[in-house]
């Protein structure tokens, strides 16, 4: 794998992340304050399916399957041409298509900055912050053992 496979666009992998984690109802809230939305084709799906899921041995080690998972999987083309893909945790089917004509939108120059302001920045800042509230109720558990040893 060279550098120019591994990651051929960050920007695009953020927003799908966002996407992934977020309800059909966030993203459709998101997007009708875009105005009217392009016609689309649902090109294949929305339908489910199970991935295995692979887990490694000490987080490096050998791989071995840790189970199966629940995934919808959507492909949309815009009127323009333009296509989005998507892959959603579960089985809701509205998610799936509303993430992949979310991508296949994101992918136009007219649609990216609009998309960014109203659907993925306020669907990140919000994962972020439940993110960082999950964070400090963990953090509330930590058990100091240097403290308990000094006070041996």
């Amino acid at each position: 794998m060279t550098a120019e496979t591994a990651d051929p666009d960050p920007a695009r992998r953020r927003w799908m992340s966002v996407l992934a984690r977020a309800g059909a109802a966030e993203i459709e809230a998101g997007l009708a304050m875009c105005g009217p939305l392009p016609p689309h084709t649902v090109i294949r799906g929305p339908e489910g399916g199970l991935v295995m899921v692979r887990g490694r041995i000490g987080g490096g080690g050998g791989p071995f399957n840790l189970g199966e998972m629940t995934v919808t999987r959507c492909t949309v083309r815009t009127a323009d041409g333009r296509v989005g893909h998507a892959y959603v945790a579960g089985r809701d089917a509205r998610q799936a298509e509303l993430a992949a004509l979310t991508d296949a939108l994101m992918q136009h120059p007219d649609w990216t900055d609009r998309l960014e302001r109203t659907v993925v920045g306020p669907l990140a800042a919000v994962q972020e912050a439940a993110k960082a509230d999950r964070a400090a109720k963990a953090a509330g558990t930590k058990v100091q053992f240097f403290a308990m040893q000094t006070t041996r």
